[in-house]
């Protein structure tokens, strides 16, 4: 593989981040948190996958980072809400690129392991998606934090709390097509193709879906 040099967040945040499960929510208790957190979800679903213009959505995404953190000034001990701030940070990350995003990455992975530490199976183990998802997507010391290794143990502990979920498929996915161990990707790419449909998230379903699609056909002279 060739040293990362720079942050591209390709999965995560241009080709993302991320379409975490919605099921989960009803671990929340609170409807104003699940209410919150949905705004959140469908917000980036649209900036993400219906927002092409990069400038556009570069501003789009900066607003939901502000939403983020006075939601989660609101409800400072909710994981879900700490999840998604840290994946919009991520998003920013990927749009903007290169070593001024490495301190948005830094804060992302701060809030992912926090929910680690705290609540790690919050919506289904979804942080560990996410940071497992930074970790191979960000260069590694002394630039940044990335490793290989954690990405992988990271994404590994993802599938064991949400085996059948599209996303802990589609990142580990990835990390294996990036790694060239592209027998084993293809195989977590089809997992990720065959979950269930998720009726609250169907532009997120869809985009992952497309970007699926789009990693197999790359990979298929492979």
């Amino acid at each position: 593989m060739k040293r990362k040099n720079m942050i591209t967040l390709s999965a995560l945040a241009v080709g993302l981040l991320l379409a975490l499960p919605a099921t989960s929510q009803a671990q929340t208790a609170n409807p104003a948190v699940m209410k919150a957190v949905s705004h959140l979800q469908h917000e980036w679903a649209h900036i993400k996958y219906e927002i092409t213009d990069e400038d556009a959505q570069l501003d789009a995404i900066h607003k939901l980072e502000a939403d983020g953190e006075k939601l989660r000034a609101e409800f400072p001990d909710s994981p879900e809400l700490q999840i998604w701030q840290g994946i919009i940070l991520s998003t920013d990350a990927g749009i903007v690129r290169g070593i001024s995003a490495l301190g948005k990455v830094r804060d992302a992975r701060e809030l992912f392991e926090n929910v680690i530490a705290t609540a790690p199976t919050a919506m289904d183990g979804s942080a560990y998606t996410s940071l497992g998802s930074l970790y191979y997507q960000v260069p590694p010391w002394p630039l940044a934090f990335g490793s290989d290794a954690k990405a992988e143990e990271n994404l590994k502990k993802a599938l064991a709390l949400n085996p059948n979920g599209i996303d802990p498929n589609f990142f580990y996915g990835d990390f294996l097509r990036q790694q060239e161990r592209y027998d084993e990707a293809r195989i977590y790419f089809q997992k990720a193709l065959d979950a269930p449909d998720r009726p609250d998230r169907p532009l997120a379903d869809a985009g992952r879906r497309a970007e699926i699609s789009l990693a197999l056909n790359q990979m298929a002279s492979r």
